[in-house]
This record gives C-alpha cells, sequence and structure tokens, in this order.
C-alpha cells in the first residue's frame, strides 16, 4: 500500500489565537519561516487580525515561506442573528477562495469571549444553529469552498451528546480534531468509523487524558488546562493517534491532515518550544505513515 497524505499546519501550534488574554503571540515572519523550516508547506488562516486579509498582501507572505494556504478557522454564533454570521462567512469564504484555500472550519461560538463558559441552547436556538450552518455552507460553496463544522471545547458543538445530534439534525461534514473530541468525551477513532462518510477535514492533537477528563468535569477551566500542558505532540498522550490515521487513510480520505497542537506561551516559555513541539509531532506521523506503506 502506498501511503502519501497532505500535511499541514497552524499558527495556534505557534500559541497564536483568538482569545484575549491567550498568552504570548509570536510574529508572524517567525512563525511562518519556521512552519517552511520544518518541511511544511501549507496552512490554515490563524486568527482574524493575524495574517493579512487584503488575498494580495495574503499571497504574497505566504508565498515567501513556500506555504499555500488550505483554509481557516471560522468561530461565529450560529443560534442567533444568522445574517451576522453569513456577512461573516462572506468576508472569510472569499479571503480564502481568492488565496486558493479549500475548506472553511466553521464552529458554533457561544458569543462569549474564550472557552471556558457555555450557556445552554433552547430546542428553537439549536434549530436556528442548524440552519445557519447549512447557510454558511452555501455561502462558502459559492466560492468554492467545503465547510466542515468543528466540534470544539466551550462551542455548542462539544459534548458527545451535541456532536450526535448534530450529526443527526445537519448534513454537513465535521473536522474531525482528535483533541477537542476527546476532551468533550467522544473518541475520535470510534466516531470516524461510525461516520467515515462524514469525515471533511481532519485536525491532529494529542492530549493528557487525565486533564481532559478534568475540563469535562469542569474541575479544571479549558484554558487554565491548556496553561498546564493539556496538548503535548503526537505520541506524547492519549489519543490513539496511529489507529486514527490508519482508519482514515484506509476509509479513502483524501483531506488535509493539519498538525494542531494548541499553545499558550508565557515569558518563560522557550523560543523554540513550539517548533520543537511541531518537529515531535511531525516524525511521528512520518513513522505513522511509514508503517502504513510497509
Amino acid at each position: 500500500m502506498t501511503a502519501t497524505i497532505r500535511v499541514a499546519a497552524a499558527p495556534i501550534s505557534w500559541g497564536v489565537c483568538e482569545v484575549p488574554g491567550w498568552g504570548r503571540v509570536l510574529d508572524a515572519p517567525t512563525v511562518l519561516g519556521e512552519m517552511a523550516e520544518l518541511g511544511i508547506t501549507a496552512t490554515e488562516l490563524g486568527p482574524p487580525g493575524y495574517l493579512p486579509r487584503d488575498p494580495a498582501a495574503l499571497k504574497k507572505l505566504l508565498g515567501g515561506h513556500g506555504l499555500d494556504l488550505i483554509g481557516g478557522f471560522l468561530a461565529v454564533v450560529l443560534h442567533e442573528n444568522p445574517e451576522a454570521a453569513l456577512a461573516e462567512a462572506e468576508d472569510s469564504a472569499a479571503l480564502f477562495a481568492a488565496c486558493g484555500a479549500e475548506v472553511l472550519v466553521l464552529a458554533a461560538a457561544t458569543g462569549l469571549d474564550g472557552y471556558d463558559e457555555r450557556p445552554a441552547l433552547t430546542d428553537a436556538e439549536w434549530a436556528t444553529l442548524i440552519s445557519t450552518a447549512g447557510r454558511v455552507r452555501d455561502v462558502a460553496a459559492g466560492h468554492g469552498l467545503k465547510t466542515v463544522l468543528h466540534p470544539h471545547v466551550g462551542t455548542h458543538a462539544e459534548t458527545r451528546a451535541e456532536v450526535e445530534r448534530f450529526l443527526a439534525d445537519s448534513d454537513l461534514p465535521l473536522c474531525l480534531d482528535t483533541g477537542h473530541l476527546l476532551i468533550g468525551g467522544t473518541d475520535p477513532v470510534e466516531l470516524a468509523r461510525r461516520y467515515p462518510d462524514r469525515i471533511g477535514h481532519l485536525h491532529l492533537k494529542d492530549v493528557r487524558g487525565e486533564l481532559a477528563e478534568a475540563v469535562r468535569k469542569g474541575t479544571v477551566g479549558y484554558t487554565e488546562a491548556v496553561g498546564k500542558g493539556l496538548y503535548v505532540p503526537l505520541g506524547e498522550g492519549d489519543v490513539d493517534i496511529e489507529a486514527m490515521v490508519r482508519f482514515v487513510h484506509e476509509a479513502g480520505y483524501d483531506g488535509w491532515y493539519v498538525l494542531e497542537q494548541d499553545t499558550a506561551l508565557d515569558e518563560r516559555s522557550p523560543v523554540d518550544l513550539p517548533k520543537r513541539d511541531v518537529a515531535t509531532s511531525l516524525a511521528c506521523l512520518g513513522t505513522i505513515v511509514g508503517r502504513l506503506a510497509g
């Protein structure tokens, strides 16, 4: 069996996050330059405002580091004011498409800052969420993009019950994020096996199971857990990364494998920590791909 996969990165692995006060943010030339030094040739966009929103400027910046744009993360409120969500989707989809991207990664934001609180939705709000997600999909499709729903901690698609409900109520494919799914109580490999036709995009993360459980139980906040090392390089945590990669590859998945290890840096963090961790993840993934080909 020949195993070839498309690997991309994301700025969050270098601590670049949309959450206010998340941590020290490295400048874009440093982040993109280190991606290139690691042999990575494609990336997701990162949070709004981190990279240029002008297509020509963005393509020039990425091209200077030999990087292609594959898409980006869009966390918007879907359960109220659909027109505002659609306007944000239109803006992002137009930018992604102008830069040759393929996918819009949608998350059902709560409307609060950060990912530590989640107000409950009514059935009517959930119905609006489902309807708006479908309309976002149509907006993105008008620009030639695929839309995937990203189950994510601190959004309205986090828990196993919410993920199952979304799969039942919507026809959107999912971004299978191995870390966020596990933290929310879903075995990502089991989910992929049950719904192989709903895998639209893949974020590869590894997490420490005991901290994930603490977040799930509410004894540790998500942001605090990230600071305590919730995410670790591939192969050093409790997600069965090899089983996931093997299954989706054998099931015919031909999308991107995005290395996305949520990191929060402070002034004490070694300057080369993100690059070292991503290098470790790349080596782990390379070993897994080698076994697939063996």
